[in-house]
């Protein structure tokens, strides 16, 4: 169960996908317009009401982009969430009298909980971000690298009941209705801890290695790559050709010439897509390179021959034909520029971006982070010719993508469900 944009959905494809190959019967539960992602999979799904695209396009969605500073824009996230969460309250439970095991995302985790606990249904955690309190980093939807031990685990715990708040009345309404006893959004999550509830993080140790003041129970598993119509361990489905899953017209363009750049900003959206397109291509042109640009929820878009604008490709495809990726720091983005072994400008926007961005940073994949906020097309060249043409971000973006691949992020998550199912 998950809900949110398509990074908060896709890796459970893949997740999915694992699972059900190994045996298990797996229903994904997330937003309908999502349901395309699960074809061919041998993953079930059961929609949920609320298009989170529609809603970002909405007067209310674009209200985010007048906020001018994370706390401001994540009140206005916490506001839109609390009025939505309550609409798929009777999907929730009805697809949950049809499952053993319940699997939860951070996004849907404290109405998840109640339906589980309702209906008497091990379930377990499976986040796509780290954020239990720990001493070792900031909370990462606060898009701040760290405050102090000390301060870093006090904010953990705060945006952990914050996070509860959102959902505390429809949980309470919730509980009321499956015939449960009231209790406080600080009990709940006290009751789980107690209890040493098991959540499993879909990225790699190698990324973000797993923080020492964790408690047990709670396990780093390795990334979980989304189902893109082939084997999710890196198999071509049998046809030996996985660069001709890319368009036509995108393999000519690929080569004609050097590679090119992808630039790219997921299901975020941007407040003025004309002006942030022209930048990106004058960056890229005046950098000596080609672009691929994905139109995504922002709609950035690029002309002329040495621009290729792209709707939804398969990451996993196109990004080791890269020579670097240009994206917003969003987890799912992140981690196949990871895997594809190329090198990074992140361009965060908002919440855990820059938490992403940092660790590109520090792991010597990206030269440096250019917030979206402050971007210039100055800027991004500098950063471009850097990421480019200075051997060591690609010989260390080739390093960890050999480290990743030998690992396996859904072994974890089965012997989890395996535990629980038993």
């Amino acid at each position: 169960m998950t809900a949110g944009s398509r990074g908060d959905v896709a890796p459970y494809t893949g997740l999915g996908h694992g699972l059900a190959r190994a045996g298990h019967e797996v229903t994904l539960v997330t937003h309908g317009c999502f349901a395309r992602l699960v074809a061919g999979s041998g993953v079930a799904f059961h929609a949920l009401p609320v298009d989170p695209r529609a809603e970002l396009e909405s007067v209310r969605g674009q209200g985010l982009h007048r906020s001018t500073s994370g706390a401001g824009k994540l009140i206005r996230v916490v506001e839109m969430a609390r009025s939505l969460v309550g609409q798929m309250t009777d999907d929730l439970i009805e697809a949950a009298h049809a499952s053993d095991v319940l699997l939860l995302s951070s996004s849907l985790g404290p109405l998840g909980h109640a339906v589980a606990e309702g209906l008497s249904l091990p379930s377990m955690g499976v986040y796509l971000q780290p954020l239990a309190p720990t001493r070792e980093f900031a909370p990462p939807v606060t898009g701040v690298r760290s405050w102090g031990p000390a301060v870093n685990r006090a904010a953990g715990y705060g945006v952990n009941m914050a996070v509860e708040r959102v959902f505390a009345q429809t949980v309470r309404t919730l509980r009321a209705r499956l015939g449960l006893p009231r209790s406080g959004p600080g009990a709940a999550r006290r009751a789980r801890e107690r209890e040493g509830w098991p959540v499993y993080h879909g990225f790699s140790p190698l990324v973000v290695r797993r923080p020492r003041d964790w408690r047990a129970g709670l396990d780093v598993a390795g990334y979980w790559w989304p189902y893109d119509g082939y084997d999710c361990d890196g198999g071509d489905g049998g046809d030996g050709n996985k660069r001709g899953q890319l368009p036509l017209p995108l393999r000519d363009f690929l080569d004609s010439g050097p590679p090119p750049v992808f630039v790219g900003l997921g299901s975020a959206t941007v407040p003025d897509p004309e002006w942030l397109s022209a930048e990106v291509v004058r960056a890229l042109r005046a950098a000596g390179l080609r672009g691929v640009i994905q139109r995504g929820w922002g709609g950035l878009r690029g002309a002329g021959d040495d621009m290729f604008t792209v709707d939804e490709v398969p990451h996993s495809v196109l990004f080791p034909q890269m020579a670097a990726v240009v994206h917003h720091g969003g987890a799912g983005t992140t981690a196949a520029g990871l895997r594809a072994g190329v090198p990074a400008v992140p361009l965060p926007i908002q919440f855990d971006e820059g938490f992403w961005a940092a660790r590109l940073v520090s792991l010597g994949v990206a030269p440096r982070a250019v917030p979206l906020r402050g971007l210039t097309s100055y800027r991004l060249e500098a950063a471009l010719v850097r990421a480019t043409t200075e051997p060591s971000y690609r010989r260390r973006a080739q390093s960890l993508a050999a480290g990743i691949g030998t690992e396996d992020g859904v072994s974890p998550v089965l012997d989890g469900v395996n535990r629980l199912a038993g």
